[in-house]
């Protein structure tokens, strides 16, 4: 028998967040027509402005499953090849042998080998993943800084491979979809902002969600603070900030009940036909950007969790802001959370981010939201 909602444990695990350390954090939680909204903590930390579900929020890479689902219906209409080399189409941005050795469900799948741009971009981050040899100067330096993504792109490229193209684990890598931003512009002659806006956004009734084309966030938002492993005190607010060093890749911003409202109709066969979705749901192992294995599809990950029900989604961050969005396999029960800081997790001698109570009290209020 599945859970109802438990409304009242639900509102004391995303208060145990908040005293947890958590500025603030809002959720959406959905079992059939049973809906529970919830938010707990400060938007603000100056004034105190209280944060509330209906909050819009940067979301980070959950940005790539939009991105995703337009490239899948590229792929329906005849116009892309999921397994067709990259260099077929973008042969000046992916050259030689990659470019012949790369498909297009690599780059979706995190499987092409190709290193993640974000290091070459941001200097002070040149020596990530050793944490503590990295620094948060460029995230100031690059607040109002305009990307071009094909200098983005390029950086990826010339760096050393993290893999041979199709070799498993993946390594989760932006320079990925930028990649997938490019060729869906080539194939649509329109942009990728344009093009996801109009078939997926407004597709799924989203009036919520938009790619922003400046460094604000439209409607009632919370402010995001970044800590950067502790090297930020007090975390700094980032809510002002230029995406496009992710572009339509991880620039979304949205709220909770849209994406609820996305994932279930995706998972539904509304978004992309059912032999696409299952395309998408054929998982690779990939290591994350924070050094975990998940099971990643094409634009979907499954969620660990202690049922035995798959869990569907994706997460993202951004400076100062996460978020994360789970629905059962069977539409149901689904789960949205969105929180205004990131990386609180301070780093030990060994340069590992320590566990802290934050971590315990959101896996707390996942395993309240997903099961009850």
């Amino acid at each position: 028998m599945k859970n109802p909602l438990d409304g009242a444990a639900l509102d004391a695990a995303i208060e145990n967040v908040h005293r947890a350390g958590m500025p603030g954090l809002f959720a959406e939680v959905r079992d059939g027509d049973q809906v529970w909204r919830g938010a707990a903590g400060v938007a603000d930390v100056v004034t105190g402005r209280p944060v509330t579900a209906d909050m819009r929020h940067r979301v980070g890479s959950i940005t790539k499953t939009f991105t995703a689902a337009a490239v899948l219906q590229q792929v329906e209409s005849g116009q892309i090849g999921l397994d067709t080399p990259i260099g077929r189409y973008l042969p000046e941005l992916v050259p030689g042998e990659r470019g012949d050795s790369i498909t297009v469900r690599m780059l979706i799948n995190h499987t092409s080998g190709l290193a993640e741009y974000l290091p070459y971009a941001y200097p002070s981050l040149k020596a990530y993943p050793a944490l503590a040899d990295t620094g948060p100067q460029s995230l100031d330096d690059h607040r109002l800084t305009r990307f071009d993504p094909i200098e983005l792109i390029e950086m990826g490229v010339t760096a050393p491979a993290v893999g041979t193209p199709g070799g498993t684990p993946g390594v989760y890598s932006n320079t990925n979809y930028l990649l997938l931003v490019q060729l869906l512009e080539q194939v649509t002659g329109t942009t990728a902002e344009h093009y996801i806006t109009r078939n997926v956004i407004e597709r799924a009734g989203l009036r919520d969600t938009e790619l922003p084309s400046g460094p604000y966030v439209n409607g009632p938002h919370s402010q995001l603070y970044e800590a950067w492993f502790g090297m930020i005190d007090p975390p700094r607010d980032y809510s002002v900030y230029d995406m496009s060093w992710v572009g339509p890749s991880a620039s979304l911003t949205s709220t909770v009940a849209d994406l609820n409202r996305f994932f279930g109709m995706l998972l539904a066969g509304e978004i992309v036909s059912t032999s696409s979705l299952a395309q998408m749901q054929r998982t690779v192992p990939v290591v994350s950007q924070e050094g975990k294995i998940i099971d990643y599809g094409l634009g979907l990950h499954t969620m660990d969790s202690p049922g035995d029900e798959t869990f569907w989604g994706h997460g993202g961050t951004v400076w100062g802001g996460g978020a994360l969005a789970m629905t059962r396999a069977d539409g149901q029960r689904q789960m949205s959370v969105a929180v205004n800081l990131q990386r609180w997790n301070r780093l030990d001698s060994s340069g590992k981010p320590q566990p802290h109570p934050i971590d315990d009290a959101l896996l707390t209020l996942y395993r309240v939201a997903m099961y009850g």
